[in-house]
């Protein structure tokens, strides 16, 4: 399972617990209703994550990911090639 995966699963299950506890809390037992206001919560989620656009789960991400790995790879290079060289 990849990070992104992950991240989105995370996302569900945080608004999916938020809504059921506040609507618990707020006095409502009834499962059913606990479980549609669970549902709801969610389908904000669902939508970014139709969204292709969107820059934390749509194609927009994966550019930045790729951008940002290239970046970094750039600086482990410089990086490592500075140490190559021993100084006298």
């Amino acid at each position: 399972m990849n990070s992104q995966l992950k991240a989105m699963l995370a996302s569900y299950v945080r608004s999916f617990i938020a809504a059921a506890t506040a609507l618990y809390l707020a006095g409502e037992t009834d499962p059913a209703v606990l479980l549609n206001a669970g549902i709801a919560a969610v389908i904000p989620v669902v939508i970014r994550f139709v969204n292709k656009k969107d820059p934390a789960f749509g194609v927009v991400a994966k550019k930045v990911l790729t951008a940002a790995a290239a970046e970094v790879e750039k600086k482990t290079v410089k990086k490592t090639a500075k140490k190559a060289t021993p100084k006298k």
